[in-house]
């Protein structure tokens, strides 16, 4: 038997802290938030302790970068629901926004998970984080107000009030999934298709379709 030599991993610059998250996504799927540090992230990544940190100062940082990664999928989950609605109709521009924020969801629970948590990550100090949720945010303010001068949305509700509300809906719905809390209520039905029942409900719901 010949022992094989070992393969020295050798990383460009951008290539290494994308390894690094992705090892930190496999440490939490593995052990659990509790497991992660920067060092143990180095192990599970195959590279030297020191290495990660000439690019992540502590875990918060590491943890940030990972929930930038959740929102640049965010953003274009959203993105390409956007491109395939037709945006004539307000509702359905709100429709699509949701649908985004779903698939995105059930295809990333961890990045779901971490970009949740404003205790793991420095949310307000990253660009990335707040400027694509406000983009997403002044997207869904333009489609309420369109809807509502049109009248496919009542003026009665007040655009803010309506504006939460949506956003608990649709993220009160994907942290049911991610904890857990279907076989409770009985959803019998694969979590892909109730999830997606339960959008349209809703949207309909703010369209008076229903």
């Amino acid at each position: 038997m010949t022992n094989e030599p070992k393969i020295q991993r050798s990383y460009h610059h951008g290539n290494l802290v994308e390894e690094l998250i992705s090892a930190t996504i496999r440490l939490i799927e593995q052990k659990g938030f509790e497991a992660v540090s920067v060092r143990e992230v180095a192990k599970a990544a195959g590279v030297s302790s020191a290495a990660p940190f000439r690019h992540f100062a502590n875990k918060t940082a590491l943890m940030t970068a990972v929930a930038e990664q959740a929102m640049a999928r965010l953003t274009g989950s959203v993105e390409a629901e956007l491109a395939a609605a037709d945006l004539s109709d307000p509702v359905e521009g709100l429709r699509a926004i949701a649908r985004g924020y779903l698939s995105w969801a059930l295809r990333n629970p961890t990045h779901f998970n971490v970009i949740a948590s404003r205790t793991l990550i420095d949310f307000h100090g990253s660009e990335r984080l707040t400027g694509e949720t406000e983009a997403i945010r002044l997207i869904m303010v333009d489609l309420i107000a369109k809807g509502q001068a049109g009248g496919q949305i009542s003026s009665d509700i007040p655009p803010d009030a309506l504006m939460l509300s949506a956003r608990a809906f649709i993220y009160g719905l994907c942290r049911m999934w991610v904890d857990g809390h279907f076989p409770e209520w009985r959803v019998t039905k694969p979590a892909d298709e109730a999830m997606a029942q339960a959008v349209d409900l809703f949207i309909d719901m703010i369209g008076r379709r229903v």
